[in-house]
């Protein structure tokens, strides 16, 4: 859905024109439901004005222009996740980048704008265009660049399990220790709006906890044992 030329694309699937007909179609369904938003509000303030037919596809975007629920923009490269900052702007949307496999190429652009953003995964092969600057050292140097990224392994891309080797490979790759740990637990917390149940050790949050048996980030641990919500499971 990238409207921004600089990438180069490789086969007739990675077009612009496709690209950019992605982000028409969904700017186009965003102003029929904000159309409609408006609509539905001018009947609350002034009776004589008819209430628009009922749309269920407006309906459940009332939410997110609401900003109720987020919107969530799956993109990789730079061009891409600059149209969803675009779109996110333009319809004031809670917006999360998912992925941003090109964060790293950007981080600027995406500091100025607070973005919220996803890592991942990276533990896996470079299987499509959109992936060919794909690398372990991209969450680190957005973080080291000021923003506060996740890491993630798109389960079941990359299976859930290996969340800590991914963190652990960040690391290696330039990523702080710490600033790996808060990638799992307590950032994505934050960008869930769950922070306050889960993601640290705080009194009065879910009692949901893993206890290893050296750095959680070591290839060779393991976990001792697991509760949730205050009660011993594993």
């Amino acid at each position: 859905m990238g409207e921004n030329p600089k990438s180069v694309y490789h086969d007739r699937d990675e077009m612009p024109s496709t690209r950019m007909g992605t982000a028409a179609i969904m700017r186009e369904q965003l102003l029929k439901a904000q159309r409609y938003q408006q609509r539905l509000q001018a009947c609350e303030e002034n009776e004589e004005i008819d209430e628009p037919e009922f749309d269920y596809k407006c309906e459940a975007l009332l939410p997110l222009l609401e900003r109720k629920i987020q919107a969530h923009f799956h993109a990789h490269r730079a061009d891409d996740i600059f149209t969803a900052l675009r779109i996110a702007k333009e319809f004031n949307l809670d917006a999360v980048i998912i992925h941003t496999t090109e964060g790293h190429l950007i981080t600027k652009e995406l500091l100025a704008e607070q973005a919220k953003v996803l890592s991942g995964p990276f533990l896996c092969d470079r299987s499509k265009p959109e992936l060919k600057n794909q690398t372990p050292r991209s969450p680190g140097l957005m973080a080291n660049a000021g923003l506060v990224p996740a890491i993630i392994t798109d389960h079941p891309v990359v299976p859930t399990q290996y969340l800590p080797l991914c963190a652990a490979l960040a690391v290696r790759e330039g990523m702080t220790e710490e600033d790996a740990l808060r990638a799992i637990t307590i950032v994505p917390a934050q960008i869930l709006r769950l922070e306050n149940r889960v993601g640290s050790l705080r009194v009065g949050k879910d009692a949901d906890l893993v206890v290893w048996d050296r750095n959680p980030l070591d290839l060779f641990a393991k976990a001792k044992f697991v509760m949730i919500d205050g009660h011993r499971v594993h």
